[in-house]
């Protein structure tokens, strides 16, 4: 069936803020279901509470919508498109790019009978189907009906009928809340003691105060199938996903790699068969879906787990594994197309109706925060507990698997082999036992301390082909130490490359040679990367989409696409093509953590297209599934690599860039800077050694000495006696931190010389090598902030904001207000004028964070961040200006300020609210200090200042403040 012509503006609504359980994947899914809504010629509009994304960018929504989202907002909007001649009446609404906050809130309106009321259609879903999936008696029954298994089970809405089910199915079980998020208020119970409390946790978390006591099959597989379906009922599985880590570990929290590794053909066939079956038993809708499964080990026994009848986390991920865009093809699906009327948007040849094939291997690994919740557990169960993750591409498991280690931006090198191992066995079997963040590494620790494979297997259920997998790494480095950097054979160090050890692993194993020297070496044997394609096809047709991972591959061969010869060498052939146009590369941000954001995301996406815009060939590398930059056609080039040295210097080799901007990427990015510089290729922008003045605390100082700039006392100490010192002679309440890091890690507030001691010990003990800062805290002093852009000449002063909570609380888990509401015009005036001094003093070319201390009207210089900040992105939102798109312009150096008419269009404040995930963590104390906690933020318009939230924000603003 062709295109419904009965659509023409649709409603879609997004997820919020970022907890977790619920992040920026479904921006991801949002952005791109309306940017293939807008290709069809339907007016889009987006209600999402979120300024970080890109979502909320006038570059992906004809109206965009910064409201709550609340059934309120939503009348309002379709009100306000119903009486107002300049905007088009809404027709549909697509809920199921928002994740659980957007089918939640679709339920809702539906019972207030909101669409009915306004003559909206549910595209995409229909809410019987989400009642069905959602309602966990309604799923176990609608199963049984169709034949389907699943785990013994009953529902439970009350303590009563919670124990009488606990009583019948017996002990170990799982309770699972119905209509939650991220496994919210789930979790095992082991034993009769613990089951009480549980039950309660699981009933105060779902909002029907609706449990299901189910039978626990711990140490079952765990597989993940995404579909699609059209509305003649034609269904295709995208991809399917096997989890290395058992069940009993949220998805989100378990490593998966696509496609399934250890799944027999005849269960696979099954599998399929039966997610087919479910998918159509649901309803009529046309959409995407996502079917979990497990399966009993012993004898391929079946049961079906959940499924989600709209976009998921995997979807984000199989989307970029496949290079089949799913929620694009799903919003086409939900306005009427058939799949066989769609084309594939990589080959541009076939039909969206052809699954997937992939001829390489996905590894997915969560990244966790646990270092911001001092006192979690860190134990992984039911409820997810990471806040981002990474997606690798290699031809084989192994080499997937090291690269994504490589990517989670945790210091490592790789699976181990880094100088990072563990060495105590009985703190590495009870980690095997008691799965947390570094299983993985513990399972390869426990290996190349002889503990036999079969132990590990009983101790963690993982099962045995994953367990070879590693174990013949274990080999090659035994192997490796026989051998000396000029004798190495060439065919065992391209093996040990096809693997995916790093040159900074071989070089650790063979000890007494550099990174550079191994580079140096593989070089004159030839061994270079051969960059592959993601062509959803196994290229049984030319892709023509830009999208590639590197990999080591020996079968030389000439091939011929479209009429172009691609280029091969000894050791395998290389599918990108260097143009020669002049080009630059973007640094991604790597994985989701706190401090490090989405926002930084919406940077690069910008940074694209003002590269794009400006006649650049825009090049993005990045590793993070979750986001818009790592979408095939969002840049010119895509390359799905590991922002880590080695990789990011490959690409350069390969492609030649005029420069790279390491600006937009937060941290990430920014740490390849000092690498770039040594190796002179160019960096766009404010240079490195610019960069490092306002990095270094003591340099950076010394220029505000000289700019006549005040700044709170500090000292520098490499050891606790010297730290006692320096506090003393800067006084008493001080701040602590580590030099060079992001989102206030280890930083923390002390009051007298024994906590100090305790605090510089513990911070040089998790960052050796690193000098401890000691800077006299300004108490009850305010805290301010401002962004600018600098283009050698001219300052613009993007945004001045006030913070709410005093100093001492992160300015990212702060509530700040834009533009500022208490500050003096003389406080407002030295703050402009230090902005625009330290942006010429640094010669900064693009970007400048500052943050300030403001104490009996004095302004202090806290600190200052020649990047994208994470403010930035919200003043855009506020405002109606595209900053980025104007400062990545100025770094390009190909316009200056004067070239842009800046009008601002805010009307009264608008208010950056953090959001938290503590219910992840609920032994945590909710308290804040100078370690960033929040894993999100909305924004929130107010007209004036007698705004009764605000006033309530003002009122509690040092409550939590903490240490």
């Amino acid at each position: 069936m062709p295109k419904d012509t009965s659509i023409s503006s649709v409603l879609i609504i997004g997820s919020g803020p970022i907890i977790i359980g619920q992040a920026c994947e479904f921006d991801y899914s949002g952005s791109q279901a309306a940017l293939s809504l807008k290709e069809e010629g339907i007016k889009v509009s987006i209600i999402n509470s979120n300024p970080a994304t890109i979502m909320t960018d006038k570059v992906i929504g004809d109206h965009v919508y910064l409201k709550p989202l609340t059934v309120d907002s939503i009348e309002e909007i379709l009100i306000e498109h119903k009486n107002n001649p300049e905007l088009p009446t809404i027709d549909a609404v697509l809920p199921t790019m928002g994740g659980q906050t957007a089918l939640n809130l679709c339920v809702e309106a539906e019972e207030r009978g909101l669409w009915k009321a306004h003559n909206v259609r549910i595209i995409g879903v229909d809410v019987a189907a989400i009642d069905k999936t959602e309602n966990r008696e309604s799923f176990r029954q609608l199963m049984v009906d169709i034949g389907v298994g699943v785990a013994h089970s009953k529902i439970a809405n009350s303590f009563l009928e919670g124990k009488e089910a606990a009583q019948e199915i017996g002990f170990p079980l799982v309770i699972r809340p119905s209509y939650t998020l991220g496994g919210s208020g789930g979790g095992f119970v082991h034993k009769k003691e613990d089951f009480d409390a549980a039950l309660k946790r699981g009933l105060e978390a779902s909002p029907t105060h609706e449990v299901l006591v189910e039978q626990a099959v711990l140490g079952w597989k765990e597989y993940e199938l995404e579909l699609l379906r059209d509305s003649n009922d034609n269904v295709i599985i995208i991809c399917s996903i096997e989890n290395f880590d058992p069940m009993g570990i949220h998805t989100g929290d378990s490593i998966t790699v696509a496609p399934a590794m250890t799944l027999s053909d005849r269960c696979y066939q099954e599998m399929r068969n039966q997610a087919i079956k479910m998918m159509r038993a649901i309803g009529n809708f046309a959409g995407g879906c996502n079917v979990q499964f497990s399966v009993n080990p012993a004898n391929d026994e079946i049961i079906a787990i959940e499924i989600n009848p709209r976009v998921s986390r995997s979807s984000a991920l199989a989307s970029k594994a496949t290079g089949y865009p799913i929620a694009k093809i799903a919003a086409k699906l939900a306005i009427g197309y058939n799949l066989d009327e769609i084309e594939n948007q990589i080959t541009k040849t076939t039909s969206a109706y052809f699954e997937p094939t992939l001829d390489y291997v996905i590894v997915k690994i969560p990244r966790w925060n646990f270092d911001k919740f001092k006192g979690a557990n860190p134990e992984l169960g039911l409820q997810m507990k990471a806040v981002g993750e990474v997606m690798s591409i290699g031809r084989n498991f192994t080499e997937a698997l090291q690269k994504a280690c490589q990517s989670l931006e945790i210091g490592r090198a790789g699976i181990g082999a880094d100088g990072r191992q563990k060495r105590n066995i009985e703190e590495i079997m009870h980690g095997l036992e008691h799965p947390s963040w570094n299983r993985l590494f513990l399972i390869k620790d426990a290996m190349s301390m002889g503990v036999p494979l079969e132990s590990i297997r009983k101790a963690t259920k993982i099962d045995k082909w994953f367990l070879v997998q590693i174990q013949e790494l274990v080999a090659l480095e035994t192997e490796l130490k026989r051998y000396n950097l000029s004798n190495i054979p060439r065919d065992f160090f391209f093996t040990l490359k096809q693997k995916g050890f790093s040159d900074i692993q071989i070089a650790y194993i063979l000890g007494n040679v550099t990174e550079d020297e191994v580079y140096q070496r593989r070089k004159e044997l030839g061994l270079t990367r051969a960059y592959k394609m993601v062509d959803t096809c196994a290229a049984e047709f030319p892709a023509q989409t830009p999208y590639f991972y590197s990999t080591f591959e020996e079968a030389p061969q000439q091939i011929t696409a479209n009429g172009v010869q691609v280029q091969g060498n000894n050791y395998g052939t290389n599918e990108s093509i260097p143009s020669d146009k002049k080009k630059v590369i973007v640094l991604g941000s790597g994985p989701n953590r706190i401090g490090q954001g989405i926002e930084f995301d919406y940077s690069c996406v910008h940074g694209l297209l003002a590269a794009k815009e400006t006649g650049f060939e825009a090049i993005m590398i990045n590793c993070n599934p979750e986001t818009v930059s790592t979408d095939f056609n969002m840049a010119d080039k895509l390359y799905f690599e590991p922002v880590f040295w080695e990789h990011v210097r490959e690409i350069i080799d390969l492609e030649k860039p005029v420069g790279v901007i390491v600006q937009l990427g937060g941290q990430t990015a920014l740490k390849m800077a000092e690498k770039l510089h040594e190796n002179n290729i160019p960096i766009i922008g404010t240079s490195f050694e610019n960069m490092d003045i306002a990095e270094d605390r003591g340099s950076f100082s010394d220029l505000l000495k000289e700019l006549d700039i005040p700044y709170p006392k500090y000292g520098v100490a490499e050891n606790a006696e010297e730290a006692i010192k320096v506090a003393n002679e800067v006084g008493y309440p001080v701040l602590v931190r580590p030099s060079y890091v992001l989102g206030g890690q280890g930083m923390s507030i002390v009051i007298n010389d024994e906590d100090l001691e305790k605090a510089v010990v513990k911070l040089l003990g998790d960052l050796p090598g690193n000098r401890v800062l000691i800077d006299h805290f300004l108490d009850r002093a305010e805290e301010t902030e401002s962004d600018s852009i600098c283009d050698g000449e001219d300052v613009h002063i993007i945004g001045l904001m006030e913070h709410i909570e005093p100093a001492g609380i992160h300015s990212g888990d702060s509530s700040a207000v834009l533009p500022p509401y208490s500050l003096s015009d003389k406080v407002i005036a030295d703050m402009e004028q230090y902005s625009k001094k330290i942006a010429k003093a640094l010669n900064v070319r693009g970007l400048l964070n500052i943050q300030f201390a403001v104490k009996d009207e004095k302004v202090y210089v806290i600190e200052a961040n020649p990047r994208a900040s994470r403010t930035v992105p919200f003043i855009a939102k506020a405002y109606d200006v595209p900053y980025i798109n104007i400062a990545a312009k100025v770094m390009l150096g190909v316009n200056k300020l004067k070239d842009f008419t800046i009008e601002r269009k805010l009307k009264g404040f608008a208010i950056k609210e953090p959001v938290f995930s503590f219910e992840k963590f609920p032994e945590v104390p909710k308290e804040l200090g100078p370690e960033m906690k929040s894993t999100g933020e909305a924004i929130l318009f107010i007209k004036d200042l007698e705004d009764p939230y605000f006033r309530h924000l003002n009122k509690v603003k040092s409550m939590y403040l903490s240490q």
